[in-house]
């Protein structure tokens, strides 16, 4: 098994996206690279922790590689919008690829230096911490709340036809 660590804006709709891809085995959404420690959602909607909405993918490289989750994450949100996704503005819902490892690196730099005007940030993984309870599985257990109605439910359909 092996882990990526992607943020494209609200991580509820990077789960119900990344949830559906063959391959995946577990996700959970969280926050990464910030300040404060233990972060609530509270908090990092602030904007002062420096943290980001992120989704821990464990997948199998066997069955789906890194390259591909990558692929799926370019085209499923827009990396040359900078600190928003839609109406999500903040620097919470930015772009961005935390690497674990070299490879992880350079392929994320090799994808991301070939989308034209790309903002994604590529930074190594500092720290993860996971998303309170209610956060998980949102869309999955909430498909009929507005939000994942008019956000989350066009994208799934529209990438996953």
């Amino acid at each position: 098994m092996e882990t990526a660590y992607l943020a494209g804006g609200c991580f509820w709709c990077v789960e119900a996206i990344f949830q559906r891809v063959y391959g995946v085995k577990e996700v959970e959404s969280g926050y990464c690279n910030g300040t404060t420690p233990k972060p609530s959602y509270e908090s990092i909607c602030s904007g002062q922790t420096g943290h980001a909405e992120v989704l821990r993918i464990e997948f199998d490289e066997d069955e789906v590689a890194f390259s591909e989750l990558l692929e799926v994450f370019v085209e499923t949100h827009d990396p040359t919008s900078l600190n928003q996704q839609g109406a999500d503005r903040g620097t919470q819902y930015r772009s961005a690829i935390f690497y674990i490892n070299d490879s992880q690196k350079q392929i994320a730099t090799s994808m991301i230096n070939n989308v034209k005007g790309a903002v994604t940030e590529i930074t190594e993984l500092d720290v993860f911490y996971p998303a309170e309870s209610y956060h998980q599985n949102y869309y999955n257990d909430n498909a009929n709340q507005p939000y994942c109605q008019m956000v989350i439910l066009p994208k799934v359909t529209k990438y996953f036809k």
